[in-house]
């Protein structure tokens, strides 16, 4: 069992900690933006391939004391990272970061500090690899190093591309939405597959499309490739067992009522491009037939003319225009006191809302049930809540 760390948006820590549970996996701590876990080489596999709200996974090479320069130094050069980086592959210190009771005053420089890694790792490897200097230009592991009260600790990354890069969306429009945080909102709304569900301002349709793919039990990653399997704890037999596996698990014989709107005609057709995608991307066996008929659905309609096609309530989870795709901030707000309307026809549906405007509430007319604030990619964003429309 090896020490991982699953990296999120700032306040989705126990979103992807359940999600680490729930793949079988032991959560070993929480801070902020990070979740700890212990997994052998399949659950890595299954962390990477699976995970819905987390950005990235990375293997924790070392973890030691740096009260110093020095210590640092010595601290990356013991590591062993013949055992993680092959011959012929380059090194890259990706990012430092830093806590505020760095003890040496060169432990305060983030560049500082990525040199010295850079230089501490690749002198142990050109020892072990009898050559003079790593290779440039091509292949290269990535690391990361946090300092954080006196320790440090060197992550070696797993992903390459990061995991919000499920491969059905190569493009996301003006302002696109995460997928992890898109899932997120999913999985915070408490949506379950037994009820319909809309996005009113649809975009590229990335909410309806993750929603798809918990309904059916279709692991996010299953269309993609990992960093991991160019490193030396790569386990290409176990990786092909945990991909068939999650294969396995798709069930797309489910109902699901998705349905989605917007005003942009060329905006639905990428939506509805990148819904038939993110189902051809994980590679269903045959046995589980052609795309299924519960692909979200998506038309061309303005908020205001929205009727329910479904006479059960059920949810409706937005990232409605804040000023990024409608244009400037009076807009978004107008956009957000026409949305109140919908209440007269969606009488009895849950409301979910995420926007990165703090005054939302005051411009919908109501007081969210539930708001939560967190980060989609370096964004601060809120996600209001209403029990009932």
């Amino acid at each position: 069992m090896e020490p991982l760390v699953a990296l999120c948006g700032i306040g989705l820590e126990r979103v992807v900690a359940r999600e680490l549970r729930k793949l079988g996996l032991r959560v070993l701590e929480s801070r902020v933006g990070k979740v700890r876990f212990q997994a052998d080489i399949r659950g890595c596999y299954r962390a990477l391939m699976g995970l819905r709200a987390a950005d990235r996974v990375l293997w924790e090479a070392a973890s030691f004391s740096a009260p110093d320069f020095d210590a640092l130094f010595e601290g990356v050069r013991d590591t062993p990272w013949e055992r993680y980086i092959p011959p012929g592959m380059g090194l890259l210190v990706d990012k430092a970061r830093l806590g505020r009771s760095a003890g040496d005053s060169r432990l305060r420089s983030a560049r500082s500090i990525q040199g010295l890694v850079h230089k501490a790792a690749a002198e142990r490897l050109c020892r072990q690899y009898r050559c003079s200097r790593l290779p440039g230009g091509g292949e290269a592991a990535s690391l990361r190093v946090y300092i954080e009260q006196g320790r440090a600790q060197v992550l070696l990354d797993l992903c390459g591309e990061p995991l919000f890069k499920r491969g059905y969306r190569p493009q996301g429009g003006a302002a696109p939405l995460r997928e992890t945080t898109a899932a997120a909102l999913i999985l915070l709304s408490g949506w379950r597959r037994k009820y319909p569900l809309y996005d009113p301002f649809c975009g590229a349709g990335t909410i309806l499309i993750e929603a798809a793919l918990y309904a059916w039990n279709m692991a996010p990653g299953l269309g993609r490739s990992f960093a991991l399997s160019k490193l030396g704890v790569s386990d290409p037999k176990a990786e092909a067992e945990v991909r068939e596996d999650l294969l396995r698990r798709i069930d797309l014989t489910r109902t699901v009522r998705l349905a989605g709107s917007d005003t942009d005609f060329k905006m639905l057709a990428l939506a509805q491009a990148n819904a038939l995608r993110a189902y051809q991307n994980a590679k269903p066996s045959q046995g589980n037939g052609p795309p299924p008929l519960s692909l979200p659905a998506f038309q061309t309609c303005a908020m205001e003319d929205l009727r329910p096609s479904w006479a059960e309530p059920g949810f409706i989870i937005t990232d409605p225009p804040y000023g990024k795709r409608l244009g400037d901030r009076r807009a978004a707000e107008a956009a957000y006191r026409n949305m109140a309307g919908l209440g007269r026809f969606f009488s009895g549906w849950k409301l979910g809302v995420i926007t990165d405007h703090p005054g939302f509430e005051s411009h919908f007319g109501r007081k969210a049930d539930a708001c939560r604030e967190f980060t989609n990619g370096a964004a601060p964003a809120y996600f209001y809540q209403y029990r009932n429309l």
